[in-house]
């Protein structure tokens, strides 16, 4: 399972952490706004079939404008630009991505399909 996973012998992998943000439009009406971000949740969900992104959510009120994470199952920052320019909020900078390196369990790859099963409703 851990070579499956792509493990390295810590049973750990690299991922891309994005840290969203309030981006810099601050002209978009609450229909361009609301279309965009139902954009951005569709875009979410085919990001996940694709196997692409493993962990998504938002942060709650704080001051420093961060709205929400994405872990992406890539090592490469400039995949994950391409995979975060399908977002329509992000495109339309609504929303501002901050891209890291980060190092953690290989396992996280396994969490969605439990999601699913608990899921009540979606967005």
């Amino acid at each position: 399972m851990a070579k499956k996973l792509g493990a390295d012998n810590y049973r750990m992998k690299m991922y891309v952490l994005v840290i969203l943000k309030t981006g810099t439009n601050t002209t978009a009406t609450k229909a361009q706004t609301d279309s965009l971000f139902k954009g951005h949740m569709s875009n979410m969900g085919q990001l996940v079939k694709e196997n692409k992104l493993i962990i998504a959510g938002p942060f709650g009120k704080n001051n420093k404008q961060y709205r929400g994470i994405f872990i992406l199952n890539t090592k490469s920052i400039e995949e994950a630009k391409t995979w975060l320019a399908t977002d329509p909020a992000v495109n339309a900078k609504l929303l501002d991505a901050e891209l890291f390196n980060w190092y953690g369990s290989a396992a996280l790859t396994t969490y969605l399909p439990y999601h699913d099963k608990i899921q009540k409703s979606s967005f």
